[in-house]
């Protein structure tokens, strides 16, 4: 089972929901984007880690979890075991009393194990630096692969999450019917120049300021490129 697939990849369902928006000119791409880096110009994944293995295990226990939780059961965890043969050691039981207050808690800790035994069986221990193993490995989806990518070797990647794939669609910059159709136009669409930050402003953006259930456009830096038809530039709560 691979859980990070789930989390990334949203029903056919919200996708027929998300609302039509023009798409975006390239030259509102470069402004959406320049505007967000303005505001945070070497954005950074709220996830804590010191290496590209906690990096790595830390994204394959975030599908379906907040990046607080995760953050809170790997502190505990990395403390008893931040290696792979270290985590081996401590095995399917030790990794599961650390995690319990995640969703999918058991078979993400079947899942690191796993993908340690073949970190170390496979490669010598280390992390790889290629998408074909690291999508090999137990637990590890397209979207972890591009995160561990991006985050830990300075690749170029857009990882889908649910926050992205809403954007994408939202915004106009690179709307599509499945995370994977959102990523190409991602990376076809935004400068070279800006790929690879662009992960990291939009999931952030996503996460407090272009939210789900309400985006909130009044208070959104990059709100003048943006063509969702159905911006709310006033907040209502002032108006109470």
């Amino acid at each position: 089972m691979k859980p990070d697939r789930a989390a990334a990849e949203p029903s056919p369902k919200v996708a027929a929901k998300v609302r039509k928006t023009p798409l975006m000119t390239r030259a509102q791409v470069r402004g959406f984007l320049e505007a967000l880096a303005a505001q945070n110009p070497e954005p950074e994944t709220e996830l804590e880690y010191d290496t590209p293995f906690t990096l790595l295990v830390a994204v394959v226990l975030s599908a379906q979890a907040t990046d607080v939780s995760v953050n809170k059961a790997t502190k505990t965890l990395y403390a008893a075991a931040a290696t792979p043969q270290a985590m081996i050691e401590l095995g399917v039981e030790g990794v599961g009393r650390h995690i319990r207050s995640i969703g999918l808690w058991q078979t993400k800790a079947k899942n690191v194990i796993a993908l340690c035994r073949d970190l170390v069986e496979k490669h010598n221990g280390d992390v790889p630096h290629d998408r074909a193993a690291l999508e090999a490995l137990p637990g590890v989806g397209r979207k972890t692969a591009n995160v561990v990518l991006n985050v830990a070797f300075g690749e170029a990647t857009m990882a889908v999450d649910t926050h992205i794939f809403r954007l994408g669609n939202r915004t106009g910059i690179a709307p599509g019917k499945t995370p994977r159709e959102v990523e190409d136009g991602l990376v076809k669409r935004i400068p070279p120049d800006l790929l690879r930050h662009s992960h990291h402003w939009l999931i952030l953006h996503g996460r407090y300021v272009c939210k789900a259930r309400r985006p909130e456009c009044w208070r959104c830096a990059a709100v003048a490129w943006c063509r969702y038809p159905g911006k709310a530039l006033e907040n209502p709560e002032a108006a109470e």
